[in-house]
């Protein structure tokens, strides 16, 4: 079977490789080095180690590993790439990714090591409706720019249990999705990266940490772009946006939601989703929404602004969108949560804010009195204000608000402390689009419909081979 290697499993449940090995490759396109440890010294027959194999691709546009609509398994090997690849076929469709399975396959990793070097090398990629990779107990390292960890386009997916991912190129995401977007569950293990436009996770799909430990050093920790979504389980996230990867924006965030209308992700309401762990952010704002509708759930969740000039969300227009219509329309629900620091809302954003099941939120929302804001407080929740705050309409019991020295405006009207209030949500309308298809005015953009997943094409002459990069993002 092409692209695949069969393995003789143990009765000590460890997966070993027979000694005489051969392997055909498919889509490599080039010279494919292979070595085999077959040192079993001082190993009783009935324990024999297992054996590594070596697997090397140095073409531009080809893969190590790749598997096509077939069932396949690697464990103990370790994988090299080199070589580059154009943008969009890289980035859409996983040419020159070291591990490549498409058209149904079945991939499954384990005890891997996959190390690229090359512009637009991704480490792991599952591209397509059907498709599945599962990766367990791997390694991971990329170092040339938009080369990310693993990735999924084209409705992909992709299953991960205790990796240890780390890159360092620009617009290399750990965890990445494109163009189609897919499915990511991951399970334990560290993702760290170190390059400007790299946040951990780069999400157009739908992705799952859960037990897991995310760095970043320079970029967000968390990139949701349109009708997609983040849920972290118990994650430990550090986020240090500290370099921008695009001027379209005057602020550093540690999780960011928003709508590039490049055409990579359906546009819709995007969600991120914490229960428990903890997000440490050290510079700038915790949560940036923009250009979008999104939904923010919190939950037992520790929440740390070490910049004190920040912000804890700033919902706002920015670079992306239509002008004068291109705000963050929020609603954050926490339950369970302490929540301290400033909302900001400017004048063409909107929040529907709820605190639930004793909840305590301390802050100042809307001081500039520019944005739409509903705040619900269930029994037993507070609000305990630290700047005057204006909102649009509030539903709240006598004792639920600490005024502390501030005044809260109610539709223009001073709240009088130790009332109850009654008052509506404020629904949400999709900002509007701009452009032709893939992108804002000037800006050209890759095409596409949308985020539906993408058709592969045939040949080297697809979209993205002769057209450039596709527009700058914050993230990727």
């Amino acid at each position: 079977m092409n692209g695949t290697k069969n393995m003789t499993r143990l009765a000590t449940g460890l997966w070993t490789l027979p000694l005489a090995l051969s392997i055909a490759l498919t889509g490599c396109g080039g010279t494919n080095a292979q070595t085999t440890d077959t040192s079993t010294e001082g190993v009783a027959a009935e324990e024999e180690t297992t054996e590594r194999t070596a697997i090397s691709d140095d073409t531009d546009n080809g893969h190590a590993i790749a598997v096509s609509g077939e069932q396949a398994s690697y464990t103990a090997t370790d994988v090299t790439k080199t070589g580059e690849a154009d943008g969009d076929e890289a980035d859409f469709y996983g040419t020159n990714a070291a591990v490549y399975a498409e058209e149904g396959a079945t991939l499954a990793l384990d005890d891997i090591t996959v190390t690229t070097n090359g512009t637009h090398a991704n480490a792991v990629f599952s591209y397509g409706e059907g498709t599945t990779v599962t990766i367990a107990n791997s390694t991971i390292d990329t170092t040339g720019n938009c080369s990310g960890g693993i990735m999924v386009t084209g409705g992909g997916t992709l299953e991960a249990t205790d990796l240890t991912v780390h890159t360092t190129g620009n617009s290399s995401a750990a965890i990445r999705s494109d163009r189609g977007g897919g499915t990511q569950n991951v399970t334990g293990g560290t993702y760290t990266t170190d390059g400007t436009g790299s946040p951990v996770i780069y999400s157009t799909a739908d992705v799952t940490v859960h037990d897991a430990k995310l760095t970043s050093t320079a970029s967000q920790g968390v990139v949701v772009e349109g009708k997609n979504s983040v849920t972290l389980d118990n994650v430990e996230l550090t986020a240090s946006n500290t370099t921008k990867n695009s001027d379209k924006s005057d602020w550093y965030q540690a999780v960011m939601i928003y709508q590039s209308m490049s055409g990579d992700a359906a546009e819709g309401e995007a969600s991120f989703t914490m229960n428990g762990g903890s997000l440490t952010n050290t510079n700038g704002d915790v949560f940036f929404v923009n250009n979008t509708v999104a939904t923010i759930n919190l939950s037992e969740a520790t929440i740390t602004n070490q910049d004190a000039n920040g912000v804890l969300a700033r919902l706002a227009a920015a670079g992306w969108g239509s002008e004068g219509s291109n705000g963050g329309h929020v609603t954050l629900n926490a339950s369970k949560q302490t929540l301290d620091g400033d909302i900001v809302v400017d004048s063409v954003s909107e929040l529907n804010m709820y605190l639930k099941e004793g909840s305590a939120y301390t802050g100042a929302i809307n001081a500039a009195n520019e944005g739409a804001v509903y705040v619900e407080i269930e029994s037993g929740s507070t609000w305990k204000l630290t700047g005057d705050s204006y909102v649009s309409a509030l539903t709240c019991d006598a004792d639920a608000i600490d005024l502390n020295g501030h005044t809260l405006y109610v539709n223009g009207e001073a709240y009088t402390a130790g009332t109850s209030s009654s008052g509506s949500a404020i629904e949400f309308t999709l900002p509007e689009s701009t452009g032709g298809p893939g992108g804002m005015p000037g800006e050209g953009g890759p095409g596409g419909a949308g985020g539906e997943p993408p058709a592969k094409p045939d040949g080297t002459g697809g979209p993205g081979s002769a057209g450039g990069e596709p527009p700058a993002k914050p993230g990727e």
